[in-house]
């Protein structure tokens, strides 16, 4: 009997635990990044399938832009992220590196129950005052006139912002910025502004959650997480008067006149493009390397160049734009002249 309970034990052993593992069987080296929550959903895809491939892992906290900033100029990371494109003078002063990874949509979401089937429209004027506390309600005029098919709530709007430094406030702000004089005047654009109204939240998934939960509030996130939390979220009139959808046509507008110029470390915005179906709140997110740390940045790219060349169908699922192949190598050669690649 004891025998007979040996040999299935070594059966069961044989079967179960001498089974081929999709994950390697030791990491191969640790790489420590931080920032921008706007691409953590896509980065947590490609850093777990390059995990399995390399065995090398790749620990990204989605803690904000301003966070990724920081951590990166006190060098307490390997690389920084930024929805924020630093100015091609800070680069240089900070002693950085700054090359994007893939662009996305930042969308208003609103929770109003009573339209909860139908897409609102707002435009960045509407956007402004209800972020200024000037439209305070959901019937307001303003926002009758652009939906006056649509049955409008005698509600108070709840504005809900991000509390913590956010390249996707920047990316907000810098649309307000160029859609509003009052916005441009009184508040400016950054990954931290002086907010009029409202409740704060932390992350892209902070303002999600908020949203989500509660009736007759609007915030802004990333595309994906709109998606993802199946949150309704608003069209809008863009530069050019016309009502669009944040769907790929749209986004790809929003890049066709943009010039990534390597010798400007790929520093562009891309809110507010006057092109007739471009969506007026898009974005690329950047990646940030201390030009010191050259080793550690060697297999920073090496990861990155992996994602480009097998990272776009992912992107495309989750809702981001993949960068083009003439951006891609523009950025191989980047990262040449820095002696990285």
């Amino acid at each position: 009997m004891k025998r007979m309970l040996c040999f299935l034990l070594l059966i069961f052993l044989f079967i179960f635990g001498c089974k081929p593992s999709s994950e390697p069987s030791k990491i191969k080296r640790i790489i420590n990044g931080a920032g921008a929550t706007f691409p953590y959903i896509l980065y947590a895809n490609w850093t777990n399938e390059y995990y399995k491939l390399t065995g090398v892992k790749i620990n990204y906290q989605s803690i904000g832009s301003g966070g990724g900033i920081r951590q990166i100029i006190e060098r307490t990371i390997d690389f920084g992220a930024s929805d924020l494109p630093l100015s091609p003078d800070e680069v240089e002063k900070k002693g950085l590196l700054q090359f994007p990874t893939v662009i996305g949509a930042v969308v208003p979401v609103v929770n109003v129950p009573e339209i909860k089937n139908e897409k609102l429209i707002l435009d960045g004027e509407s956007l402004c005052k209800i972020y200024l506390g000037k439209i305070k309600k959901w019937n307001d005029p303003q926002i009758k006139a652009l939906n006056p098919n649509l049955f409008l709530p005698d509600k108070f709007i709840t504005p809900i912002y991000r509390s913590d430094a956010s390249g996707t406030t920047a990316i907000f702000t810098h649309y307000l910025n160029g859609s509003c004089k009052e916005w441009k005047v009184q508040i400016g654009f950054g990954t931290a502004v002086n907010w009029r109204v409202g409740i704060g939240a932390k992350g892209n998934e902070g303002i999600a959650n908020y949203v989500k939960k509660t009736p007759y509030t609007i915030g802004y996130v990333e595309l994906a997480y709109a998606i993802q939390n199946r949150l309704s979220y608003t069209k809008l009139k863009n530069m050019s008067g016309n009502i669009v959808e944040p769907d790929e046509e749209a986004i790809k507008a929003a890049l066709s006149k943009a010039d990534f110029n390597p010798l400007k470390h790929f520093y562009v915005w891309l809110t507010n493009v006057p092109e007739d179906k471009a969506w007026p709140i898009v974005g690329a997110t950047y990646i940030l390397l201390a030009r010191d740390k050259k080793e550690i940045n060697k297999e920073v790219v090496k990861f990155f160049d992996w994602a480009f060349k097998n990272g776009d169908d992912s992107a495309k699922k989750l809702t981001y734009i993949p960068l083009s192949e003439q951006i891609k190598e523009k950025i191989r050669n980047y990262w040449k002249n820095f002696g990285i690649f």
